[in-house]
């Protein structure tokens, strides 16, 4: 049996929104499938527990009360077209905003 690696709808440096829940945030890493803890996993409600087998999404996220990290299932994320700056205090060391409002990831400097 041959399995296939799905590609990745969303990109490093895009900001999204959760599908069902009131957060958002930009991307700055992809699993190309669930790469967490079985606990994480079965600590999310069955009648929203998404899929294994898909691209999970590290999330630099916020929502109206706080901000904080998210790993997040390709089925549950929206692109957010909103234009509103992401306020998560650690964009600034991962990433530069371009003049048109996108993220773009920084370079690494080598020593």
């Amino acid at each position: 049996m041959v399995s296939t690696m799905k590609t990745a709808k969303f990109a490093i440096g895009q900001v999204v929104r959760h599908r069902l829940f009131p957060f958002r945030g930009i991307i700055f890493d992809v699993d190309p499938q669930f790469a967490n803890t079985d606990e994480w996993y079965e600590a999310i409600p069955a009648d929203v527990r998404p899929r294994k087998d898909q691209p999970f999404y590290h999330l630099l996220a916020e929502n109206s009360e706080t901000e904080y990290i998210a790993y997040v299932s390709e089925q549950n994320l929206l692109e957010d077209r909103s234009g509103e700056p992401v306020r998560h205090p650690q964009i600034k060391e991962m990433f530069d905003k371009k003049p048109d409002g996108r993220y773009a990831p920084k370079r690494q400097s080598r020593h």
